[in-house]
């Protein structure tokens, strides 16, 4: 198959709002695909390339890309995704050469469509509003298979290209004998959002009410003496969680499959912050700061797979096989009393809490309402420094703001982080001309209505977040959590925007 066709369903896909639109877009390309090549067509339309994290970047492409692109699609999915494993196998001296003149051949046989899509793909900036669950949606359709036995056999199977090849050529049957095995991970169960506390018990009734902790989401196998650790994506990450293996071994059991947070405290027992927790996971090597486990659910005992039980079940088996490394919660159909688990986890230092349905089974795919998650929400005004242009459905306008807060010292403003979300088509339209207005320079990156435009610093938004972590990424040492807008402030001028310490107060402890 060409990887022109790849680059067109993903821009049918980004066209549509429709999720109906995009399952049926995506399942015609299925149909027509190799077997072979689903596991790698299927990594490129939701923007994880089955090689992971390759070693490219935005600077890199730009680095390699010189000449004009070709005029007329050359390129196969194959190709393409040996080109990858290529990247992803590069390391040591020259390694940095060698990336640039493959990327250069690469680039220099794309189409422009096909190299602004490569450029996403690598910056892992692929948003056509079509990821998991949605690709899911479209292999059952593909398959001829209900979608709750695909998302089954991807939770289980913990490969979603890998499970649609098989939906492709065994069927529901080839669906059906993927089973949980101790060692391989799980895809892991997801959690909506709610307002509040009161509004999701309300809503589910019996709910166990868990402390949401900010830290590594961590899937634990112990089958005897083994013990792996994985992270939400998969990855392994074993060889640096020392203390979680030793907390697995000790455990009462011959075989478990756990599903919790890893967490460093500080010396009082308070978290530490999340960027901080990340680094020492993240770390080779030893290091000081231990990382504990703190569990939340069990899918599997001494042989006996658990997901289909009810949370009540897992619960009081996580309480007899790992009772001491539990994250706090309390069951209750009461509000009041789950709003004081809340108090409790934020007096902690946690970031809120987790309601879940005691009823569900354990089920991974789109975020359904068994689980729902409250946390607080924090509001700054910025001011919009830079927009870059948007791509898929939003080709044409521009999207991704830069944010910035004004220097306490009156210099200008200090970027603190980037959103594309909260965005509807309405203020796209709008804000693409209100910053064409007030544009000062653009960047391209591959050609007209790419990369960046630089505009005059004026116009004030009223941001969403739930958090603030250091960073070195932007001047002020500090970056935004899941920063979304709610409203352009007109009755605001860019005096009134929020100072950088006013978004450093939100730092945690």
């Amino acid at each position: 198959m060409l990887f022109a066709d790849v680059v067109a369903t993903s821009a049918a896909v980004g066209s549509t709002s429709s999720r109906l639109a995009k399952a049926e877009a995506l399942a015609h390309l299925l149909r027509r695909a190799d077997p072979a090549e689903v596991p790698a067509l299927v990594g490129f339309l939701v923007g994880e390339p089955r090689q992971g994290k390759v070693g490219v970047g935005w600077r890199s492409v730009s680095a390699a890309a010189g000449g004009p692109p070709a005029a007329e699609p050359s390129l196969t999915v194959a190709e393409v995704d040996e080109a990858l494993t290529t990247l992803a196998g590069l390391s040591g001296p020259g390694s940095g050469t060698a990336r640039t003149d493959l990327l250069a051949d690469l680039l220099g046989r794309a189409t422009a469509d096909e190299g602004a899509f490569l450029a996403r793909l690598f910056g892992g900036e692929v948003r056509h509003g079509a990821l998991a669950g949605v690709m899911a949606d479209s292999v059952a359709k593909a398959a001829g298979v209900p979608a709750t036995v695909v998302r089954r056999a991807v939770m289980l199977g913990g490969d979603l290209g890998a499970s649609a090849a098989v939906a492709l050529t065994e069927g529901r049957a080839g669906l059906e004998a993927t089973a949980l095995e101790v060692g391989r991970p799980v895809q892991p169960m997801l959690a909506s959002t709610a307002a509040t506390v009161s509004e999701a018990v309300d809503a589910i009734g019996e709910s166990s009410v868990e402390w949401k902790l900010d830290g590594i989401r961590i899937q634990v196998h112990r089958d005897g003496p083994d013990v792996a650790v994985y992270t939400r994506n998969l990855n392994d990450i074993t060889g640096r969680l020392p203390e979680v293996v030793a907390v697995a071994q000790a455990l009462p059991v011959d075989s478990v499959v756990l599903d919790g947070e890893a967490l460093v405290v500080d010396a009082t027992g308070r978290p530490v912050m999340f960027q901080d927790t990340a680094a020492r996971v993240g770390a080779e090597g030893d290091r000081a700061e231990a990382v504990l486990p703190h569990f939340f659910d069990v899918l599997h005992v001494d042989g006996r797979d658990l997901i289909d039980l009810p949370l009540a079940e897992r619960l009081d088996e996580l309480e007899r096989v790992a009772g001491g490394h539990r994250i706090p919660g309390t069951r209750t159909a009461d509000g009041e009393e789950a709003e004081g688990v809340l108090d409790a986890a934020l007096d902690a230092g946690h970031e809120g809490v987790v309601v879940k349905d005691l009823a569900s089974p354990y089920l991974a795919g789109r975020r359904g309402k068994a689980w729902r998650k409250v946390k607080p929400v924090h509001t700054l005004d910025l001011v919009v420094l830079a927009v870059e242009w948007g791509y898929g459905r939003r080709t044409g306008w521009l999207s991704n703001l830069h944010l910035g807060a004004r220097a306490d010292d009156g210099s200008g403003f200090v970027m603190v982080g980037k959103t594309f979300k909260g965005l509807t088509d309405d203020l796209l339209r709008w804000q693409t001309e209100r910053f064409l207005g007030l544009a000062e320079r653009e960047e391209p990156w591959t050609g007209p209505q790419t990369g960046v435009v630089w505009v005059r610093p004026e116009q004030v938004v009223e941001i969403a977040l739930d958090g603030v972590q250091r960073s070195t990424r932007y001047p002020g040492g500090v970056a935004l959590r899941f920063a979304r807008v709610l409203r352009y402030r007109e009755d605001k001028d860019a005096v009134d925007a929020d100072l950088l310490s006013a978004v450093a107060a939100l730092l945690p402890g």
